[in-house]
């Protein structure tokens, strides 16, 4: 593990590639067409991009963001925005990313809570401030990218300063603010993140290390935030032509165009991009012999979907499906030929979703499930092989708190360490030092006190070691005969040829063991929805050839369900239990 004093700079690895391969692409980007409907390209190297960002350090110290500023970012994939992430690392400032899709009233509450100093955005987000004022009080710098409408502060092209000279970067270390980056809040309120310069590196070498990233490779990544990590991995990042916010809706056939024409070894997409994609090249006889390995991430990915997506793939190229969370990524993972050549049958037989076997550097366990604080951790807290529980994570990679939010640290949180402090009347322990020496803002610090992260997830692991998920903690639905997980139950449902996809819900307002499973169903697109009652009939049947969804008496049909904004793929089981209970009650004529 990295010493926390170490001088380390997540921006450090771009002059590195600049200096190594100054005429290699960095970023490339769709900038028109020509005749005929070809694409036209262009592009920043590696030089190019690391004297952006020099230009832009000068400029963003010059209105004082500097060390620690936290600096809230909205700004669309795009050139400007690699060269400010990269710039705000040079001066040592904390940038802010936050999906805008959360809705803008749950965002502008997210933005409250961190006390940003700096806010820079296109116009759209500067709306947001202007409509949400109470949010952004504690803002002094305002930098518009684009047009600035009826608003003053300075605009990017201002911040810009020429000409080039070189910046010497912040020497921060690795305890120190790298960024704060919000979950999705697909269980809840979206919580700040801090990431730590440390942090960030040891996700470039494992991944680096892991996927055997080579420097040269070119990557699309849809998902703007790993994006992040192409030019510290010596890749290029081709930037998609979609909307982010949308995986699930995105042109096919202009994914498959870039990555032809760029000949991308490299890609990211979640489940709902991944299953898009896959259809469309089924339907077309695609064939995309440049990948070496696509990334799919944020849920489980249908079996259906690596079948799919795999058929496009030549040679030695497959499918990962690393797992881990935005507190810490990445955890585990396996390859599309281990899935369906030794793992799918129990999982369709409701074992759960195979998600591999811990990365190297990271310590996973299974521990009872639990919905209060864990004052410290023991040895003792951990199941043995087989048994579903919740699953904590330990490594250099697993952040230690959520910013301005103590008692989800808390409850997220396990110290593995002596040093305990009285927490209120609750009598609750809790250390005041974290991981590798580090407590965030505030507390002292002692070296070699590590933490566990609670994944929020349940899961097990089989003898061979591999890690299955089974489902979010909170979404467990607790009968009188027993707890349902919802990935098993879920399964034995996908398996039908009319079923998109299920989730299981728990309905219910008395005690947590009375609550009452309802299956709710997604058919598959183009489904007519005809003999609904023969369908039911089916669904009930396959469910009682199986102990774990025997106790399912109930579906329900829903035209399309609501998911997360990040991915696509998560699905807001909140939110279907209350459409759930609703539809019960009218069909009870109540």
């Amino acid at each position: 593990l990295m010493p926390v004093n170490q001088l380390v700079n997540v921006a450090a690895h771009l002059p590195e590639m600049a200096g190594k391969h100054p005429d290699t692409p960095a970023i490339v980007w769709r900038s028109g067409r020509a005749a005929g409907g070809r694409a036209v390209y262009s592009h920043l190297t590696f030089q190019q991009l690391d004297r952006e960002t020099d230009c832009y350090a000068y400029g963003l110290e010059r209105l004082e963001i500097t060390r620690g500023t936290r600096t809230i970012l909205m700004v669309r994939p795009s050139p400007s925005f690699f060269a400010l992430v990269f710039a705000l690392y040079k001066v040592g400032a904390v940038p802010v990313l936050v999906d805008p899709g959360m809705g803008r009233r749950r965002m502008a509450e997210c933005l409250r809570t961190i006390e940003a100093e700096a806010f820079i955005g296109v116009p759209l987000a500067h709306v947001l401030r202007i409509l949400h004022p109470w949010a952004f009080r504690s803002v002094r710098v305002y930098i518009t990218v684009g047009r600035r409408w009826f608003w003053g502060g300075p605009r990017l092209r201002d911040v810009r300063l020429e000409p080039w000279r070189p910046y010497e970067m912040a020497p921060t270390r690795a305890d120190e603010p790298a960024a704060i980056i919000f979950t999705t809040g697909s269980t809840g309120p979206p919580k700040g993140v801090l990431y730590l310069h440390g942090m960030f590196d040891a996700q470039v070498r494992m991944l680096r290390e892991h996927f055997a990233i080579e420097p040269g490779e070119v990557d699309l990544p849809t998902f703007p935030l790993f994006a992040l990590f192409d030019p510290a991995l010596g890749m290029t990042a081709v930037i998609p032509e979609m909307d982010p916010t949308r995986p699930a809706s995105v042109d096919a056939a202009k994914i498959i165009e870039a990555i032809r024409d760029q000949q991308v070894t490299h890609m990211f997409g979640s489940p709902a991009l991944l299953n898009r994609v896959g259809r469309y090249g089924e339907a077309h006889g695609v064939e995309l012999p440049s990948l070496r390995r696509v990334l799919s991430a944020g849920a489980p990915v249908p079996h259906v979907t690596l079948e799919r997506f795999g058929r496009m793939l030549t040679g030695d190229a497959e499918i990962h499906t690393p797992y881990g969370a935005t507190e810490s990524l990445p955890v585990a993972s396996i390859g599309s030929r281990e899935i369906l050549s030794e793992t799918r049958e129990e999982a369709a037989r409701g074992g759960g979703t195979c998600v591999g076997r811990p990365m190297s550097g990271m310590t996973v366990r299974v521990i009872g499930i639990n919905d209060e604080p864990i004052a410290a951790w023991s040895d003792g807290l951990a199941l043995p092989a087989g048994e579903i529980g919740e699953i904590v994570v330990k490594g250099p990679v697993v952040t230690r708190e959520y910013v301005a939010n103590e008692a989800a640290t808390r409850l997220a949180k396990i110290p593995d360490g002596v040093a305990v402090l009285d927490h209120g009347e609750a009598g609750v322990e809790r250390a005041e030092t974290f991981a590798q020496g580090y407590v965030g803002h505030g507390g002292p610090t002692l070296p070699g006190v590590a933490v566990w992260h609670r994944m929020g997830d349940v899961g097990r692991f089989d003898e061979d070691g591999r890690l299955w998920f089974c489902g979010r903690k909170a979404h467990r639905v607790v009968t009188e005969g027993g707890t349902l997980f919802t990935v098993p139950c879920e399964a034995i449902f996908n398996q039908h040829p009319r079923v998109f996809r299920s989730a299981l819900v728990g309905l219910g307002t008395g005690a947590a063991s009375r609550q009452r499973p309802v299956m709710c169903i997604e058919l598959e697109a183009g489904d007519d929805g005809r003999d609904k009652p023969g369908l039911t009939r089916e669904l009930l049947e396959m469910a009682r050839n199986y102990d774990l969804t025997r106790s399912i008496e109930t579906i329900l049909y829903h035209p399309s369900f609501p998911v997360d904004i990040r991915h696509n793929a998560k699905i807001f089981r909140e939110k279907l239990a209350v459409w759930a209970r609703k539809k019960l009650r009218i069909a009870n004529g109540e």
